[in-house]
C-alpha cells in the first residue's frame, strides 16, 4: 500500500494499492521534488467521477505506466471535493492553458508548486487525438530536463495571472444595485430558456436549481406569471425525465442529451440540497401534489442511502457499479415485466407501465431502458400529474414499489462515504425547511441529528471552534481522536451559517447561538472587503489565494456567505452581519445581473440586502395546537427575503429582538408581523395573519 491508506477520502483511498507511489498533497510530497529535482505530477478527482475511474484503471494501476510515473515525477493525488482550494487554483490553471477543464484533471508543477502544463483525461495509448499518458511523461520529463528555462518562465506568467484571476467586477461598488438587477436577471434566464424541453440552453443540460429559485423568487415579489411557468415547467420536465430516479427517487448529475433522458449517472448529496428545496418552494408557491412528491421521495432518498447511523451524510454515490455506467438503474423490457407482473400485476397493466416509462425491446441506453416519462411534454395541458396531461397508470406505484425491492438485489453503485461539512451544511438547511413546511418531525428529528453531528465532530474542541472539511468512519484518528480533518473553507461556514440560521427559524431559536459562533469564524478567517476567500488566514499557503465566487453545481462561498450572514442580521440585529453580507454582495455587483446562471444564490442576498425583510414572531407554547397553526401559516409561504422565529412565552429574547416585549393577547398564541420597522396590530388567527403576510409582499 502507498501513503494514500491513511487518507479520510474514500477516493484516495481507492488508489492506496495502485503501483503508483502516491503521496496525498503536503509539504513531504514538495520537499522531495525539492530534494530530487522533479516535477509534481498532479492528479485530482472525485469518488463519483467516470472518467477518473477509467484513467485509474488504464494508466494508473497498470505497472509499466506507474514505473514512468514514479521514475520521472513526484505523484500527488488529491479528491477535489476535499481539497477545493487545490482544484480551484489548478483547474484556473487549465482552463487558462487548454480552454477547457474537466476532472480528471492533470498537471505538471515546479516543485515550488508552480502549474507549466495540464489538462483532464489522457489515454493509455494515442486515442481521439490525445497523446498516450506515457508519451506525455516522456515528453514533460524531456521539456524539464532540457527546456526548463522556457517552462520556468511560462510558470511565472502563468502564476502571475492567477493571482489577478481573484480580482473581483465590484469591488465594493454600491452604486447600480437595485432591484431592477433582480428583473434583469429573471429577463436574462427569460431568453435563455428552452421552450421545448424546459431549462436553459443545449446539451449537456443542468439542472440550474438556483436559477429556477431566483425565478420562483421573482414571480413571488412581481407576480410574473411567465417567470412562473418557465419554473415549473423545467421542473416537472426533469422531474419526468432519466435524470431523476423513477424507482428510488433523487436525481443524478445532468442530463448529457437536452431533453433530460440520459443522466450521467453519478448521485451528489449537493444536487439533492439545492433541488429539494425548489421543489420544496415551488410546491409553497403553486401547491402541486408532484412537486410536492418530488421533495418527499428526494429527502428520502437521502435519509435511507446517503445517512450514515450517527447523522452525517455521504457525498456521493458512483455512476458505474459492475464497471458500467448507469447499470445500476436500467431495465431491459423483458426483466421490467417479469418483476412488475411478478407482484401481481397482470401482463397487460405490466405492459401499460413499461409504456408509461418509455421502456422499449431495443431499448433506449445500450440495449436497456432508463426509465422515464415517455407522454411527457410542455406543450401538453399542465393540470394531469407528472406527466403534464396523462394519468398515470392505475398499477405504477405498486410496480414503482416492486422494481425498487429487485434493483436492491443488485450490485449498488460505489459509495463516497465521507462527510462534507459544506455539502452536508447545503442539505441540512433544505431539510429543515422541508420539515417545517410538510410537517414531518421525522425529517426534523434528521436535522437535528446531523446538526449536532457536524458541531461535534467536525468542529474542533477548545476556545477556536475550528470547522474541519471532511469526516470519515473508518479512516485512522488523529491526535484528537477525531476522524475528521483538513481545516474547513469558507463554503463549509457559510453552508453550515445558513442551515443553523434556518433550524434557529423553524426549530428552535436556540441555534442562533452556534449560528453567531460560525459567523465570527467565517468574517475573522476568510473576510475582505472584494468578498471571501476560499481558505482561512490560518490555512496553508497556495501559490495564491482562491476566492469563490460564481454559482455553479453548488452555490459558491460569498452567496452563501451574503445570504446567511444578512439573515442572521434581520434575525439578531447585528449590524456587523448585516454589513459583512452586504460586502460579499458588493463584491460582483450590478454584473450579477446580467450573468443570473453564474450569480443565482447571489442573486437572492441582493433581494435580501435592497429589501425590507419580513418579520415575523409567533408567541406561544410549542405543545399548543394554536400556536401549531401560526406558526404553519408562516412556514407553508415562500418568503424569499423575509424572517421568522418563534418561541413560548418571555423566552428567546436574548437571542433575538424579534421576540423582545411580544406578549400574549388574552393568553393566547400570537403572532406579530412586522415590516419597514413597523409592526402590524398583533394577531391570534391564522386567518388574520395570512392577510397581514400577503399585505406585507404586496407592499
Amino acid at each position: 500500500m502507498n501513503r494514500l491508506a491513511g487518507e479520510t477520502s474514500p477516493y484516495l483511498r481507492q488508489h492506496k494499492e495502485n503501483p503508483v507511489d502516491w503521496y496525498p498533497w503536503g509539504d513531504e510530497a514538495f520537499a522531495r521534488a525539492r530534494a530530487e529535482d522533479k516535477p509534481i505530477m498532479l492528479s485530482v478527482g472525485y469518488s463519483a467521477c467516470h472518467w477518473c475511474h477509467v484513467m485509474a484503471h488504464e494508466s494508473f494501476e497498470d505497472p509499466e505506466t506507474a514505473e514512468v510515473m514514479n521514475r520521472l515525477f513526484v505523484n500527488v493525488k488529491v479528491d477535489r471535493e476535499e481539497r477545493p482550494d487545490v482544484d480551484s487554483v489548478y483547474m484556473t490553471a487549465v482552463q487558462s492553458m487548454t480552454g477547457r477543464g474537466g476532472w480528471p484533471m492533470t498537471v505538471f508543477l515546479t516543485p515550488e508548486g508552480q502549474p507549466f502544463y495540464g489538462g483532464t483525461y489522457f489515454p493509455k495509448d494515442d486515442r481521439h487525438g490525445l497523446p498516450g499518458f506515457t508519451k506525455l511523461l516522456e515528453a514533460i520529463d524531456e521539456a524539464w530536463r532540457e527546456r526548463r528555462d522556457e517552462l520556468l518562465g511560462q510558470a511565472g506568467k502563468l502564476a502571475a495571472a492567477l493571482a489577478r484571476s481573484g480580482e473581483l467586477p465590484g469591488a465594493g461598488e454600491e452604486s447600480g444595485l437595485g432591484v431592477e438587477v433582480l428583473d434583469r436577471g429573471a429577463a436574462q434566464l427569460t431568453v435563455q430558456y428552452d421552450g421545448r424541453f424546459g431549462g436553459f440552453g443545449g446539451a449537456p443540460k443542468f439542472p440550474q436549481a438556483m436559477s429556477l429559485d431566483h425565478l420562483l423568487r421573482h414571480h413571488v415579489r412581481t407576480g410574473s406569471i411567465r417567470s412562473l411557468d418557465i419554473a415549473l415547467a423545467t421542473l416537472d420536465a426533469m422531474a419526468a425525465g432519466g435524470m431523476y430516479d423513477q424507482v428510488g427517487g433523487g436525481f443524478h448529475r445532468y442530463s448529457v442529451d437536452a431533453q433530460w433522458l440520459v443522466p450521467h449517472f453519478e448521485k451528489m448529496l449537493y444536487d439533492q440540497a439545492t433541488l429539494v428545496r425548489v421543489y420544496l418552494h415551488a410546491w409553497l408557491v403553486a401547491r402541486e401534489d408532484r412537486h410536492r412528491r418530488i421533495v418527499e421521495e428526494t429527502v428520502d432518498y437521502v435519509l435511507r442511502d446517503l445517512r450514515h447511523p450517527a447523522g452525517g451524510f455521504y457525498s456521493a454515490e458512483d455512476a458505474d457499479s459492475e464497471g458500467e455506467e448507469g447499470l445500476f438503474y436500467v431495465w431491459s423490457l423483458d426483466e421490467l415485466v417479469e418483476v412488475v407482473t411478478g407482484a401481481g400485476l397482470t401482463d397487460a397493466e405490466a405492459r401499460e407501465v413499461a409504456a408509461w416509462w418509455g421502456a422499449t425491446d431495443p431499448g433506449n441506453f445500450e440495449g436497456r431502458n432508463i426509465l422515464h416519462v415517455a407522454g411527457f411534454s410542455l406543450d401538453a395541458d399542465a393540470d394531469g400529474g407528472p406527466g403534464r396531461g396523462a394519468a398515470p397508470p392505475a398499477g405504477l406505484e405498486q410496480a414503482r414499489a416492486a422494481l425498487f425491492a429487485h434493483r436492491e438485489k443488485r450490485v449498488r453503485p460505489g459509495l463516497d462515504d465521507k462527510v462534507l461539512t459544506g455539502w452536508n451544511g447545503m442539505f441540512l438547511q433544505s431539510l429543515a425547511e422541508a420539515a417545517a413546511a410538510l410537517g414531518r418531525s421525522d425529517w426534523m428529528d434528521a436535522a437535528r441529528a446531523n446538526a449536532r453531528f457536524l458541531l461535534d465532530e467536525l468542529r474542533r474542541t477548545g476556545g477556536s471552534g475550528r470547522l474541519l472539511r471532511s469526516w470519515q468512519a473508518d479512516a485512522p484518528a488523529g491526535d484528537d481522536g477525531r476522524r475528521a480533518r483538513h481545516l474547513g473553507y469558507a463554503e463549509d461556514y457559510a453552508a453550515l451559517l445558513g442551515a443553523l440560521v434556518t433550524l434557529a427559524e423553524v426549530d428552535d431559536v436556540a441555534w442562533l447561538a452556534p449560528a453567531g459562533e460560525i459567523a465570527t469564524g467565517l468574517c475573522d478567517l476568510f473576510g475582505d472587503r472584494g468578498g471571501f476567500y476560499t481558505t482561512g488566514t490560518d490555512a496553508e499557503s497556495l501559490i495564491t489565494r482562491p476566492r469563490d465566487v460564481f454559482d455553479n453545481a453548488t452555490p459558491s462561498a460569498n452567496s452563501l456567505a451574503a445570504n446567511g450572514l444578512l439573515r442572521l442580521a434581520a434575525l439578531t440585529g447585528e449590524s456587523r452581519w448585516q454589513e459583512a453580507g452586504e460586502m460579499a454582495v458588493r463584491a460582483v455587483g450590478p454584473t450579477m445581473g446580467e450573468h443570473p446562471t453564474a450569480f443565482a444564490e447571489l442573486l437572492g442576498a441582493l433581494e435580501r440586502a435592497v429589501r425590507s425583510p419580513l418579520e415575523v414572531a409567533v408567541v406561544g407554547d410549542p405543545a399548543d395546537a394554536a400556536t401549531f397553526a401560526l406558526t404553519s401559516e408562516v412556514r407553508r409561504r415562500f418568503l424569499p427575503a423575509g424572517v421568522s422565529v418563534s418561541a413560548p412565552p418571555g423566552t428567546g429574547a436574548d437571542l433575538t429582538p424579534l421576540l423582545a416585549d411580544r406578549p400574549l393577547v388574552d393568553g393566547r398564541p400570537t403572532a406579530y408581523v412586522c415590516q419597514h420597522f413597523a409592526c402590524r396590530q398583533p394577531v391570534t388567527d391564522p386567518a388574520d395573519l395570512a392577510t397581514q403576510i400577503d399585505a406585507a409582499l404586496r407592499s
